[in-house]
């Protein structure tokens, strides 16, 4: 008889054993699953790619283990390519547990049975585990341990995962691995946008990569035409398919080497590379600030000059072009041929410590007039002079005499230049380069006086940045070379709205050289200055155009001297060249509006003194000041003297109006004097006056101030700042017309005759008053300012 219960028990356990031997596993699984795992792409060396501003490639290099590896996520691949891998290498990829027993099967039939070719019968994931564990799978021992790694991978990691990481293991051909370098090496493009024989192609490609490109030309051989095409079919089979994909594979393709992948800007990549040693990972894309054409154009420029010169000795240069509008480097040529040994071509010249000769001067008068000590229009001796035990000389061993401020700075005269820097206090012309961030300098007492004259070194990088300062109005702000690198958030102002836009002015002024190639001149003005150094050495043209800074550089890395490195004569042609160049190729280029300095004045001098004019001066202009700060006083150059008719010398008062005559005479000081007459140039002597008023003529009233008044203390409240004005008045003569005004010898400003000028003082003390009219009569007085709460 059977007893029906005891076995409906025995089942019943059996299940029970089942269910939790299946919910074990379950959990064993899922704890494999949720067990913390690194990411498939640890330990992988990458390749980093350059992109310039546009998105154009501009190097991808090679990875630690001179391969070209990119990492992609899954999703940035095209759908194409991961469809035509799957139809490929592995239709059961979703379904397998990591590994095919029938495909393992036919392999090892076919391998070691049959006597065939060797067949593997590897799924997606066994191949994974070959790669990233450098399995040898070529013996049966070896095979079995794929099966066991594919199985970890498969518990420990996702399906999306494992594809994405084979996507990026895998070899195509030569020192290529990852679907990422592969398309963007052969087609120029991310997988994200690969065509469909494209991704075909790359689909088939990493069974067997080596011998189906031609190495030389790129085109892929008949093996590998078969074999996309042979999966072509299949894809038709299981995708649609219209007739533009079909006639795609009707053309030919051609496969980029990656002897053929660009290297643009090297010199700057470099840079960038050692400046980004310290970021690692997977993602290895630097967008940058090039612009490819900008640095292409510069480049063709030098490559052209240098041809043309080298009968002159001029085989190397350097270029380096700013934007000032967000400080990003768009060209660097940092040598003339980074691939020239002769030259030391893969030094980058942009970054290497050089003597800049006279290009620093701007920033001397700059100061100068942030300071107080000149305006543009300010007459300064180019003279014999000391400066203690200083005697500097100018590049020509010539002397001008009188200057204007703005010509000794384009004429670049070292005694006036040298003049400004030893009156400049807080910052000196030293601090100033120190707070600008010029690097590796030594004490100021080594330079001394020399530093005006390039007795220090700078990079062209750091003259860039002193330049962009000039047409940011007088702010600092760092240089910029990737996209990402933030902007404004360490600049710093030096130089007032007012300096840097008068400084600018006098730099426009500066003609170009005539033996450029343009045939016209620029439409955007140029503000420019040249520098050559000791030894001839290095030649220098800097300056500002449209929203740019250029610098151009000429020497030898080796520092040897060459007397054509002169600025004007060598560097200066270049600058022009790529300027036209740019503005030919941009014709919409301009200059990017910004808004007038608010504290800037215009007003009329007489030029040969560079003082307010009287009634006698002989040749007027105007100059930029600033009120209250730039040095300004009554000419005293032209003067009238009283003669006696029949003897020539000067008359005493009182004057016969019917014997005397009024003639005007130059009054220079000796040393100019000296000049003119070395110069060929003699001016006509004043007469020798015996008259205790020196016999000029000062008849008529001077003015007499009737506001403010004479040794008051004038009580301001600090809280009204900016409305409580002391207002300047004086009664003047009937002949009188203008009243020039000044506190402490600054020229405040001019009223007419009888009108009102209004002052704001800031600080306590005390202060003389003048008024000096246009006939050189004078008034003045003592005030005291009181600012309290």
């Amino acid at each position: 008889m059977i007893s029906f219960p005891a076995f409906s028990i025995t089942a019943k356990r059996l299940l029970q054993n089942i269910a939790m031997a299946v919910f074990l596993l379950a959990l064993i699984v899922l704890a494999c699953r949720l067990w913390p795992h690194p990411p498939l792409s640890q330990g992988q060396p990458f390749s980093s790619t350059y992109y310039d501003r546009q998105g154009t490639l501009m190097r991808i290099t090679l990875a630690n283990d001179d391969r070209y590896r990119l990492w992609t996520p899954l999703e940035q691949i095209s759908p194409l390519a991961v469809k035509g891998l799957l139809l490929h290498e592995d239709r059961w990829f979703y379904y397998n547990p990591g590994f095919n027993p029938f495909s393992l099967m036919r392999g090892f039939w076919r391998s070691y049975v049959a006597g065939g070719k060797m067949q593997g019968g590897s799924t997606i994931t066994m191949q994974l585990a070959r790669m990233h564990w450098h399995l040898n799978t070529r013996t049966p021992s070896g095979k079995i341990l794929q099966v066991l790694r594919a199985i970890q991978l498969e518990l420990s990691y996702s399906k999306h995962d494992i594809l994405e990481a084979y996507l990026n293991y895998a070899p195509y051909g030569r020192n290529i691995e990852s679907i990422g370098a592969a398309s963007l090496i052969y087609f120029d493009k991310a997988p994200k946008d690969l065509t469909l024989p494209e991704a075909l192609t790359l689909a088939v490609l990493p069974q067997s990569p080596s011998y189906r490109i031609d190495p030389k030309t790129g085109v892929i051989g008949s093996a590998l035409i078969q074999a996309r095409n042979r999966l072509f079919i299949r894809w038709q089979n299981h995708y649609a398919t219209d007739s533009s994909q079909i006639s795609l594979f009707r053309l030919p393709l051609a496969l980029r080497q990656p002897e053929q992948m660009p290297y643009i800007a090297p010199h700057f990549i470099e840079q960038l590379r050692q400046q980004n040693q310290q970021f690692a990972g997977i993602d290895t894309r630097t967008d940058t600030t090039i612009d490819a054409g900008l640095q292409r154009l510069a480049e063709r420029q030098v490559n052209a000059f240098i041809t043309r010169n080298q009968s002159r000795g001029i085989h190397n240069a350097a270029v380096l072009l700013v934007d000032t509008r967000d400080m990003g480097v768009r060209a660097l040529v940092g040598s003339a041929d980074y691939y020239n040994r002769d030259i030391q071509g893969q030094v980058n010249g942009t970054n290497a410590k050089r003597s800049p000769g006279s290009a620093l001067k701007p920033f001397i008068y700059a100061l100068g007039m942030e300071q107080g000590v000149l305006h543009p229009m300010t007459i300064l001796k180019d003279v014999p002079s000391a400066f203690g035990a200083y005697a500097p000389e100018n590049f020509d061993r010539r002397f001008l005499g009188p200057v204007t401020a703005t010509d000794a700075l384009n004429f670049s005269r070292n005694i006036p230049a040298v003049y400004v820097a030893s009156q400049l206090r807080q910052p000196t012309f030293y601090q100033f380069l120190r707070l600008s961030g010029v690097a590796d300098m030594a004490s100021e007492n080594h330079y001394g006086l020399s530093l005006v004259l390039g007795g220090g070194e700078v990079t062209m990088q750091e003259l860039a940045k002193l330049y962009a300062l000039l047409a940011n109005r007088g702010v600092l702000q760092p240089l910029r070379m990737q996209k990402n690198d933030p902007q404004l958030t360490t600049s710093v102002r030096l130089l007032s709205e007012e300096a840097s836009f008068m400084t600018l002015d006098m730099l426009r002024q500066h003609r170009r050289p005539g033996d450029t190639l343009a045939q016209a001149p620029s439409s955007l003005p140029v503000y420019w200055k040249t520098g050559t150094s000791w030894g001839f050495r290095d030649a220098w043209s800097v300056g500002i155009f449209g929203p740019y800074v250029l610098v151009v550089w000429e020497g030898n890395f080796d520092s040897k001297g060459n007397n054509v490195f002169v600025g004007a004569d060598a560097a200066a042609p270049l600058f022009f060249n790529i300027i036209d160049s740019i503005t030919a190729s941009y014709p919409a280029l301009q200059e990017p509006k910004r808004p007038f300095p608010k504290g800037l004045k215009r007003v009329d001098i007489c030029l040969a003194s560079g003082d307010l004019p009287t009634p006698w001066c002989q040749q007027k202009g105007k100059t930029w000041f600033i009120p209250g700060k730039s040095p300004i006083k009554v000419d005293t150059v032209y003067r009238p003297v009283r003669l006696d008719k029949l003897t020539g010398e000067v008359a005493c008062p009182p004057y016969d109006e019917d014997e005397t005559r009024t003639e005007v005479f130059e009054f220079w000081p000796s040393d100019l004097a000296n000049v003119f007459a070395q110069a060929g140039l003699p001016k006509r002597k004043p007469p020798v006056n015996h008259c205790k008023d020196e016999g000029v003529d000062v008849s008529g009233n001077p003015p007499r101030i009737t506001s403010p008044l004479k040794n008051t203390t004038y009580t301001l409240r600090q809280s009204q700042q900016g409305r409580d004005r002391i207002s300047f008045n004086a009664v003047t003569d009937a002949d009188s017309k203008t009243v020039y005004w000044f506190v402490d010898d600054i020229y405040l400003g001019s009223s007419a005759s009888k009108s009102a000028i209004d002052w704001q003082p800031i600080n306590n003390g005390q202060y003389r008053i003048r008024a000096v009219d246009d006939h050189g009569r004078a008034d003045s007085r003592l005030i005291s300012i009181e600012i309290v709460n």
